[in-house]
């Protein structure tokens, strides 16, 4: 695929500055000390927000593209990850948590190629959460762990659910309502 740089649209153009706010994450909190991971966690407010302001200007301003529709969820993905992965490699995290969100994410990404099921509440809560336990990972809070474990359930809730909605459960229960 072909993009041409001068039909990408504002809310695409956010998109694009999130992704590239991931290595700059990266390069931050590479040394682990208290004062690089609160500059990092400045980086991955200012990330995750525009996930929240490129969904708002695209549906305001009718710009969604499908270019949008792929690299925005891509994008979130990798957002979340990343300091997940920085958790585990610091010993804050297990792997097998961290492991469980990315295997629903990889299956998920791979399912919305077979099916036409949209985004769902429960996948909504579930980024929520996550960007909240980042948040509270790399302050560290005393709590961070519960918000990390909420978050891994709220994953495979919304990866089940998903799954459910895709397959057509979700209508014939409400049809035979």
């Amino acid at each position: 695929m072909v993009i041409a740089m001068d039909r990408i649209t504002l809310p695409t153009w956010i998109t694009l500055s999130r992704l590239l706010l991931i290595p700059v994450f990266w390069l931050v909190t590479s040394a682990n000390t208290p004062a690089q991971r609160h500059i990092g966690l400045g980086i991955f407010a200012i990330a995750a927000a525009t996930d929240w302001v490129d969904g708002y200007l695209a549906r305001r301003l009718n710009q969604e593209s499908d270019l949008g529709k792929v690299l925005d969820p891509l994008t979130d993905k990798l957002l979340v990850l990343s300091p997940l992965l920085l958790l585990v490699q610091w010993g804050d995290v297990p792997a097998w948590g961290v492991f469980l969100i990315l295997a629903r994410e990889l299956l998920l990404t791979a399912w919305r190629g077979q099916s036409s099921a949209g985004a769902n509440p429960w996948g909504k809560a579930k980024t929520v959460t996550q960007i909240a336990a980042v948040v509270a990972l790399l302050l560290p809070l005393p709590y961070a762990m519960v918000i990390f474990w909420l978050a891994v359930v709220l994953t495979l809730v919304s990866g089940v659910s998903y799954f459910w909605s895709g397959l057509g459960f979700d209508n014939s229960v409400q049809n035979s309502s």
